[in-house]
């Protein structure tokens, strides 16, 4: 089983910045991928950033240019720093790993319960 925890959530007035954390444990014998996401009330859930093992980066329109996410790939961490932070960025921050168990073995996704953002003054 792969254990997937998040921290650094919090309220942040706008403008403010945050600084996202998720660390990946258990049965992991290869990353492929580490991503976060987020969910408003009434809303879907949706990408923010990934990033996947060769180093590539992807950001979701919403956050380009103010976010930057970086992945340790030894250490099985995930952070996320956003800037000049918005209302529209209040959600539930969730963190996914896409990692396979065994060598060999085909890769699956794994979540963490996600932890609240909320941009407020």
């Amino acid at each position: 089983q792969v254990q997937v925890m998040e921290s650094g959530g919090g309220l942040v007035q706008p403008g403010g910045s945050l600084k996202l954390s998720c660390v990946a444990s258990g049965s992991i014998f290869r990353i492929y991928a580490m991503g976060w996401y987020r969910q408003a009330p009434g809303k879907q859930r949706d990408l923010v950033a990934s990033i996947i093992h060769t180093g590539f980066t992807n950001y979701a329109d919403s956050v380009q240019g103010r976010s930057t996410a970086h992945m340790d790939y030894a250490a099985k961490t995930l952070t996320l720093q956003m800037d000049s932070l918005e209302p529209a960025d209040t959600a539930v921050y969730f963190c996914n790993v896409y990692s396979s168990p065994v060598q060999d073995s085909p890769p699956q996704h794994y979540w963490g319960q996600g932890i609240q953002v909320t941009v407020s003054s």
